[in-house]
């Protein structure tokens, strides 16, 4: 039950700070100002949607495709850890206000559309999507016991769903979130997880190194 635990909870904390829905909040109210609130929320499921399965193809896919060009899993951890971290370290020092950087997405697409730019890159972007691989890497080994295996990989799809579901609430009630957190609460809470996910990415690339060391001594 402990590692069930673990592997939601290590797939959600890590994907929380790069995905940022709270965050992104406030530029899906403004991409999405003209539309109604039912046409504000059928955006938001799609969104949500989109973001499951393009994170789920990159968990359980990613890293099959590195291995295939010759790249081992532990190799994998490590340069995706570098990776995390540094994308954990970037946000913990980001300025406050980043939405300037991502406005552009919405500059000369009139249409919305639940894809682009709403789902990508404006939620999962490269970043969101070499984490996903990195996450993947960190898989048990075939040899395990397959029922193990099947409940850990139900626990990360528990986790993206769980993301997904996080980004439907966040956009469908963007402007309720903003009004009760604020600007400084929302910045806190990002601030937190930023350090959180710098973690996540130091304990992936120990994980890698620790198989490397191991093979060479």
């Amino acid at each position: 039950m402990q590692n069930i635990v673990n592997a939601f909870l290590l797939v959600y904390a890590a994907l929380f700070p790069i995905v940022n829905p709270v965050g992104s909040a406030p530029l899906f109210l403004r991409m999405t100002r003209s539309c109604t609130s039912a046409e504000r929320s059928t955006l938001a499921l799609g969104v949500a949607r989109n973001s499951f399965f393009l994170l789920l193809g990159s968990l359980f896919i990613g890293s099959h495709v590195l291995e295939f060009f010759g790249i081992t899993l532990p190799v994998v951890r490590v340069a995706g850890g570098l990776v995390v971290a540094t994308f954990g370290w970037k946000l913990l020092h980001s300025p406050e206000d980043t939405e300037a950087e991502k406005s552009s997405v919405a500059q000369g697409n009139p249409a919305i559309d639940a894809f682009y730019p709403l789902t990508m890159p404006l939620t999962v972007g490269p970043g969101s999507i070499s984490v996903a691989v990195t996450l993947g890497s960190q898989r048990p080994t075939p040899s395990e016991d397959i029922t193990q295996l099947a409940v850990l990989g139900t626990a990360a799809v528990a986790g993206l769903a769980a993301v997904a579901l996080t980004i439907f609430v966040s956009y469908r009630f963007a402007d309720r979130i903003m009004l009760f957190l604020g600007k400084r609460g929302t910045d806190v809470m990002m601030r937190l997880s930023a350090f959180i996910l710098f973690c996540i990415g130091i304990q992936i690339i120990w994980n890698g190194l620790s198989v490397l060391i191991a093979k060479a001594a």
